[in-house]
């Protein structure tokens, strides 16, 4: 209730219905409508609060004024002495009080005490190493030796001790290479095995260098040192298979790509030639693990495609020193008379040794190849690499278009009558 509300119930005369509203008992607040409401004043508290009122009035007018407010000074500060008069600024300042001597500027309430950027007449800061020449920066940090790491075991645990800091072999040519190649790279190149089975032999202690068991990766040998064979590898090596698959157009040779299934989905039991197998193997899952393909073919391209298990074979047939002879057939045309039918009777002679060699691709130039007419429009390539397209590419820089292209031989392994789209094991007796 306000005060105003409050003096004119004061001076309102008092009815029988007006007192007995005053000292009716209130209802109880309903619990969950807010705040409880306010209790109402009666009659007599209302005169007793209007009397107070003007005791206090009166009391007020008759007190002294209280001094103003200074504005100048911040909350708390130190009342400040006022400015001498114009005839005391004129003394001496040894004469003058101490409270008499000429104060600055007062401050502003809201001044934060820094200097005004603007009104600052101190010359500018200058760094002292902008006036240093500049040379090469030198390394002021004290030598002193890094922490050391921590090695950690292949199954994720803190290994116990520090990792021993490696030795860094001067490479002024002061020390000379002790002429030692990894084992496993000097097993691959005597075509012992590849580099992954032996990695995996070492591993199982499964090799000898002249007589002593090497079971430590990434160990270094001569390459006179005699290398044996545990009987244990061997017979692990023998059990790896090699599949044979006349592979059809429409699928890639390695992984699944655009939408094309890879052939080894055509590795199936029902598609095993059963009539040129004479292995009498079943296909398990065993037969399926790490089968790769050695030696690729286009997704346009048919014939004789290899997956082996065996690393020697794979690097026999791709590997960078690979000697083995791929044999194709390829149907062409001329892009320019597609309706020529005795293309070998137009095609210029000099065009055709220099298919056989003088071509490059990639800027590296093309080992010589075999390439004779195999009717009036089918040519025998007989390569001994395999780029990337190769026979394609060739064709298109003598003028020639490739519309069928079929492998019929890898080394001594011909296709012979193996069915489109279905495999065979290769046999024990045969070798690439």
């Amino acid at each position: 209730m306000t005060e105003r509300k409050k003096i004119i119930l004061a001076n309102k005369p008092a009815t029988p219905d007006a007192e007995h509203d005053a000292f009716a008992p209130r209802r109880p607040p309903v619990r969950g409508a807010g705040s409880a409401p306010r209790k109402r004043m009666t009659v007599e508290e209302a005169e007793q609060a209007a009397k107070a009122r003007e005791e206090a009035a009166k009391a007020a007018a008759q007190a002294p004024a209280a001094a103003p407010r200074d504005e100048s000074r911040w909350p708390g500060e130190r009342p400040r002495t006022p400015a001498p008069r114009r005839d005391e600024r004129d003394r001496p300042a040894a004469d003058r009080p101490r409270d008499d001597r000429p104060r600055g500027p007062v401050p502003q309430r809201f001044d934060d005490r820094r200097p005004d950027p603007r009104n600052d007449q101190r010359p500018p800061r200058q760094d002292p190493r902008s006036q240093a020449p500049r040379g090469p920066r030198q390394d002021n940090r004290p030598n002193t030796p890094p922490p050391p790491q921590q090695d950690f075991r292949k199954d994720g645990r803190r290994a116990q001790g520090p990792r021993p800091t490696p030795v860094q072999q001067p490479t002024d040519g002061s020390v000379e290479h002790d002429g030692r190649i990894r084992l496993s790279k000097l097993m691959s190149e005597r075509g012992l095995s590849s580099r992954r089975e032996a990695d995996e032999w070492i591993e199982h202690g499964w090799v000898l260098v002249d007589g002593e068991v090497v079971s430590e990766l990434g160990s270094r040998v001569y390459p006179h040192q005699d290398i044996t064979i545990d009987v244990a590898a061997k017979t692990q090596q023998a059990q790896r298979v090699t599949i044979l698959i006349n592979k059809p157009i429409g699928y890639v040779s390695g992984q699944a790509e655009d939408g094309y299934e890879p052939a080894f989905v055509l590795i199936r039991p029902e598609n095993q030639w059963k009539e040129g197998d004479r292995t009498k193997l079943s296909l398990t899952r065993g037969h399926l693990k790490h089968l790769a393909p050695a030696g690729r073919l286009d997704i346009d391209s048919t014939g004789l495609l290899v997956l082996t298990q065996d690393g020697r074979i794979a690097r026999e047939l791709i590997g960078e020193d690979s000697n083995v002879e791929k044999e194709y057939l390829v149907r062409v045309e001329l892009p320019e008379n597609p309706d020529e039918k005795n293309i070998s009777g137009v095609f210029p002679g000099e065009l055709m040794d220099k298919l056989r060699h003088g071509l490059m691709l990639d800027g590296i130039e093309l080992k010589p190849a075999k390439v004779s007419w195999q009717n009036e429009q089918q040519l025998r390539f007989v390569l001994r690499e395999g780029r990337k397209r190769q026979i394609r590419r060739m064709c298109e820089q003598v003028g020639l278009k490739v519309v069928g292209l079929k492998r019929v031989r890898m080394g001594r392994i011909v296709l012979g009558n193996l069915p489109l789209g279905q495999w065979r094991f290769l046999q024990p007796d045969e070798r690439f």
